[in-house]
C-alpha cells in the first residue's frame, strides 16, 4: 500500500497539489492532531485565508493552548499536516469535503495527513492488513517506518514515531483502545469516498482502476458498498460518477472548488 507511491503523476505536479513526498513529516513529534483540527476548523470562517487560521491559533487561541510556543507550536504542525491554505488544491478540496460531512471526518482527516506524511503513509500497509479485532502490535510499524525514515532516525526516534503513528491511526477510527488497540472498520461517508477518489486520481491512477486504489482500500468497505458512495457523491455534487457493472466512470476535477465554479 502507497508501495509505488507517487504512480504516475509527476513530483513537481503532486508537491503543488499539496501533497508532500518527503523524506520525513509531522509525525516525529505529533499525530494527526483530530481535535486540534476539529476546534480549529469550527472557529474559523468557511472562507478563512491563510492568515486567519494562524491568527486563530495564535492571537485568539482558539486551541486553548498554555504557551505562546505551544501555539506557535499547532499552528507549525496542523500547516505541515493540513495546509491550512486555500490556494493549495489538496486543502481546499478537503476543507470543502469536510464542511459539507455529517460523517467520515475522522477518514478526511487522515487522507489529507496521509498524502502529507511519508512517515504516516508507510505505516498504512501494516494497520491496513489487520483483520476486524484482530490486536494491533506497534511493533509491525517498526520495520516500515525504519525503511522510510532511510537512517535519517534513530531507533530511539523510530519507536516514538511508532507511538504518534498508532494514535493517529486511532483517531482515525482504524484502530482502537488506548493500551491494548484492536483493529476496527471506520466509517466512510459520501465525502471520504469523493476524497479517496480525488487522491487515487490525482496520483495517477487510471480511471477503471481508482476504485483498487490505497485511498479507496482504506475506506475499508466492500466494493459495491464503496460504489454506493461514490454515486451518493455523484448525487450530491462532488464528483461526476456512473456506474457501469460493477466499474465506475468517474471525473473527481470538480471536487476542488475552484474547479467547479
Amino acid at each position: 500500500m502507497f508501495d509505488r507511491f507517487p504512480l504516475a503523476a509527476e513530483e513537481a505536479e503532486l508537491e503543488r497539489l499539496g501533497f508532500h513526498l518527503g523524506p520525513l513529516g509531522p509525525h516525529t513529534s505529533r499525530t494527526i492532531m483530530f481535535a486540534d483540527l476539529q476546534e480549529l476548523l469550527s472557529a474559523v470562517a468557511a472562507d478563512a485565508k491563510r492568515t486567519d487560521y494562524a491568527v486563530a491559533i495564535i492571537e485568539e487561541n482558539v486551541l486553548g493552548k498554555k504557551t505562546f510556543a505551544n501555539r506557535r507550536e499547532s499552528l507549525r504542525r496542523l500547516r505541515e499536516l493540513y495546509a491550512l491554505d486555500p490556494r493549495i488544491p489538496l486543502f481546499r478540496v478537503f476543507l470543502r469535503l469536510w464542511r459539507e460531512a455529517s460523517a467520515g471526518r475522522r477518514l478526511l482527516a487522515l487522507f489529507a495527513a496521509l498524502a502529507r506524511d511519508p512517515l504516516l503513509r508507510a505505516t498504512a500497509a501494516p494497520v491496513a492488513r489487520l483483520e476486524p479485532d484482530a490486536e494491533f502490535q506497534r511493533s509491525i510499524l517498526i520495520g516500515p517506518l525504519r525503511e522510510a525514515a532511510a537512517g535519517r532516525l534513530n531507533d530511539s526516534m523510530i519507536d516514538k514515531v511508532a507511538r504518534y503513528t498508532a494514535s493517529s491511526w486511532t483517531q482515525a477510527g482504524l484502530l482502537e483502545g488506548r493500551v491494548r488497540k484492536l483493529r476496527r472498520r471506520p466509517y466512510p461517508s459520501p465525502e471520504t469516498a469523493a476524497f479517496a477518489l480525488w487522491l487515487a486520481a490525482r496520483e495517477g491512477y487510471p480511471v477503471r482502476h481508482l476504485l483498487e486504489s490505497p485511498w479507496c482500500d482504506l475506506c475499508d468497505v466492500p466494493r459495491p458498498e464503496l460504489l454506493h458512495l461514490a454515486l451518493q457523491a455523484n448525487r450530491l455534487g462532488y464528483i461526476h460518477a456512473r456506474a457501469a457493472g460493477d466499474l465506475l466512470m468517474v471525473d473527481t476535477a470538480m471536487a476542488d472548488p475552484a474547479r467547479s465554479r
